[in-house]
């Protein structure tokens, strides 16, 4: 795929978070919450953005497969296809939060060469392909260069996605020899790493949809990126400053 391709990718997946926004952002705070058949929660908000999204992405690029969070696989996805998550954080918008995120990515081959975060409540969004670095907002961004694991600011995903991912004993390390250690979890604080303003993250136990879109943008804005092995259907990764994550990965039983 050339890079002009990609830009008009990145031109449809921007639309296509917009789409998004106009179904999310009126019903946060004014939406009931139900639970999927894995307990899992979902909003009539998650389903107004997907089928939203997919139609914008349909019609921006036909021969590409879609996969998303809610609605499942839909044409080929062997070759070029996008991968949805219309609002990653569903815990956070159905109890007010404004950490929600909509992720979209494209696939080459099963590689994410394009990714989207966009952060509805702040007006912020993350975009990235192939070559083309990562803007916020249009502006460029990077990753920390920072190399002192003991004064970064690292991120860690639910404590129950380690015992989840069988790694207990590494989040156990992090909290004993990490001081700034916190939990911006799910997308909000990949967002956060992309930028630099929070130096590494674990994130573990999570989809495809949750992974696809930082995957692609990372090692555009200059960071390192650990994909751990797969455990009951779900990987996790180490993701940020290049010194960093080699060295938290080593918490991990890889």
């Amino acid at each position: 795929m050339s890079a002009l391709d990609l830009e008009a990718a990145a031109r449809a997946a921007s639309a296509a978070a917009d789409r998004a926004r106009a179904e999310t952002l009126p019903r946060f705070r004014h939406v009931a919450t139900e639970r999927k058949a894995d307990g899992s929660p979902v909003t009539e908000a998650d389903l107004a953005a997907e089928r939203a999204i997919r139609e914008v992405l349909r019609e921006a690029l036909p021969e590409a497969g879609i996969v998303g969070e809610e609605f499942g696989a839909e044409g080929a996805t062997d070759g070029l296809a996008w991968v949805v998550d219309p609002i990653d954080g569903t815990i956070a918008f159905s109890r007010g939060l404004p950490l929600f995120t909509t992720l979209i990515a494209l696939l080459e081959d099963g590689e994410p060469v394009l990714g989207l975060i966009d952060l509805p409540c702040f007006d912020e969004r993350y975009l990235g392909w192939r070559g083309a670095g990562v803007r916020r907002n249009g502006e460029a961004v990077r990753v920390s260069s920072r190399s002192d694991l003991r004064g970064a600011l690292v991120s860690h995903g639910d404590p129950f996605c380690f015992d989840r991912a069988g790694q207990r004993p590494a989040f156990e390390r992090m909290a004993r020899e990490i001081p700034m250690l916190r939990g911006y979890t799910d997308a909000f604080g990949h967002a956060q790493v992309l930028s630099g303003a929070i130096d590494v993250m674990v994130d573990l136990d999570c989809n495809l949809w949750d992974l696809a879109p930082t995957r692609a943008l990372v090692g555009e804005a200059g960071g390192a990126c650990v994909l751990t092995p797969e455990v009951a259907g779900k990987r996790g990764l180490v993701f940020g400053s290049p010194p960093l994550v080699e060295e938290l990965a080593g918490f991990l039983e890889l």
